[in-house]
């Protein structure tokens, strides 16, 4: 049995997170999903709350064939403990998948197997990218899985991240 570990901010979770655990699925018989930042929320940069992004990953999700473990995870501003963090966190994993060279590195150090899946249309599919369309009123729907654009007009995402980016 082999359980894989990916983390991500997921503001929001988009395709390219989607087509990452897809193939991720193929070489583990489960998967453990750090969401990361875990304590962030209405703001520019972080809009979703962590319960959220739960709810777009393991609907999204939903359909994938093997166990998924989804685990809020904040910050503690200290990479040498981090992973000892994470994984104080977290169901034990065998493999790392990640490629944030930061992550990388210090579960490397930590003797970890880390494995960079390729990116999907990396350009596109960013939570920057997508959060910018939505400021911008410009199609966005189309970069998330249809699960997420669920969530986002349920919680009424869009105008909340509207209303954040207002001046006083």
């Amino acid at each position: 049995m082999t359980r894989g570990f990916y983390i991500g901010r997921f503001q929001p979770y988009h395709n390219g997170h989607q087509a990452v655990l897809e193939q991720v699925a193929t070489s583990v018989d489960e998967i453990v999903i750090g969401v990361g930042s875990a304590q962030l929320s209405h703001e520019l940069e972080n809009p979703f709350t962590a319960g959220e992004r739960v709810l777009m990953i393991t609907r999204s999700l939903a359909l994938l064939d093997r166990p998924i473990y989804v685990i809020p995870i904040e910050d503690i501003q200290r990479n040498a403990l981090w992973v000892s963090h994470v994984k104080s966190m977290t169901p034990p994993f065998d493999r790392v998948f990640s490629s944030n060279p930061l992550v990388m590195r210090l579960f490397a150090e930590s003797g970890h197997r880390v494995h960079s899946p390729e990116l999907y249309e990396r350009q596109t599919h960013s939570g920057t990218a997508i959060r910018r369309r939505m400021l911008s009123d410009e199609p966005w729907e189309h970069l998330v899985p249809q699960a997420v654009v669920r969530v986002i007009r349920e919680i009424d995402g869009v105008e909340r991240l509207r209303q954040i980016a207002q001046s006083d």
